[in-house]
């Protein structure tokens, strides 16, 4: 089969690799959508490309996307069928460890004392027809849900999901949203279905667009505005009583702490980057507290599922662009400008 590879120096490889076969306790997923995720753009962008993250495990080439979804078509020896049975349509939780330690049986792979594989970077991924993983990686999707959302649940989604529990936002809450990029407007959309009021900030006049269509109550260019003082303006003069920082931005990230009311708490789930406070002033004499969110866990995974179900929500709209595989190109030249929505790969 044909897949993607991340070169680095913003350059990708179509590479043949044996279609996979499941060996004990594994399972194959055919897959039908495969997200592209912001934090794809590091191993995309940097030279030497995973290897020079220190993500390449063997140094062999890495079929990379952390964002799959699609249907079991072969499982292998000891997969019971309550786990997964052919036909299953699936989302995966994209992290695997060692299954025993305290993070790993609470389902937070990604955070295993042993270390784990993160299927996308130094384990195979979804920009392929067929991806192989641990069965019990798997995630079922709901019925009501297309492909599409699976893929965006699988990571941008979550994240934002997972980010908005780690808050524990109220109905009653405003919250400042920083970025508007995937992550962001899932939060935004994800925020308004919890009942709490918006108030989403972007440089891009598109992103705050569509954060608008998602049910943004109130936007905000930081290029054009006193960032606290307008969200103070906004909630007379006291401050959104959460934060989030999609954007990895010192400066957003900055704000996202100095916007918050008293008591408030400022969440951080952009990859990368840093940040400078003055701890007296903008935290300890307000009892700001600031926390972080790495993705989520597998149960957290299928939480966020049922929500976007039950509730109705469209997901499916964070997607402005469509793509076949074999214009991967293309696509990650669009999506490295970071001046659209989300964007997919359909088989």
């Amino acid at each position: 089969m044909q897949a993607v590879v991340f070169l680095g120096d913003r350059k990708l490889e179509f590479m043949e690799f044996p279609d996979p076969t499941p060996g004990p306790g594994e399972a194959i997923i055919e897959i039908k959508a495969s997200g592209m995720c912001g934090s794809d753009l590091k191993t995309y962008r940097v030279k030497g490309g995973a290897a020079a993250l220190g993500m390449a495990g063997d140094g062999s080439p890495i079929i990379a996307g952390h964002e799959p979804c699609g249907i079991v078509a072969a499982v292998g020896e000891g997969v019971s069928e309550a786990m997964a049975k052919v036909g299953d349509r699936v989302m995966d939780h994209h992290y695997s460890g060692c299954g025993v330690c305290m993070h790993c049986t609470e389902g937070w792979s990604q955070l295993c004392i042993e270390g784990a594989t993160v299927y996308g970077a130094n384990g195979h991924g979804a920009h392929a027809k067929y991806m192989k993983v641990p069965a019990h990686t798997l995630v079922k999707l709901p019925d009501s849900l297309s492909f599409k959302t699976g893929a965006a649940i699988s990571c941008g989604t979550g994240t934002a999901y997972g980010a908005l529990k780690r808050l524990d936002l109220a109905g009653d809450e405003t919250i400042a949203i920083f970025g508007q990029g995937p992550v962001g407007l899932s939060a935004t959309q994800l925020a308004k279905a919890m009942g709490a009021r918006v108030i989403a900030l972007d440089i891009g006049e598109e992103r705050l667009e569509l954060a608008k269509k998602f049910g943004a109550d109130e936007v905000i260019d930081p290029q054009s505005n006193d960032v606290v003082s307008a969200i103070r303006d906004l909630t007379q003069g006291r401050g959104a009583q959460k934060s989030l920082d999609c954007s990895s931005s010192s400066e957003a990230r900055r704000a996202a702490v100095q916007c918050v009311r008293t008591w408030g708490t400022a969440c951080f789930v952009g990859e990368g980057g840093d940040v400078t406070i003055d701890v007296s002033n903008d935290m300890l004499r307000r009892q700001v507290s600031i926390v972080g969110s790495w993705t989520f866990s597998k149960t957290g995974q299928a939480d966020c599922a049922a929500f976007v179900a039950e509730r109705k929500i469209d997901v499916d709209a964070l997607f402005t662009h469509e793509f076949k595989l074999e214009q991967a190109e293309e696509a990650y030249k669009l999506f490295d400008t970071q001046t659209t929505g989300k964007g997919v790969f359909l088989m």
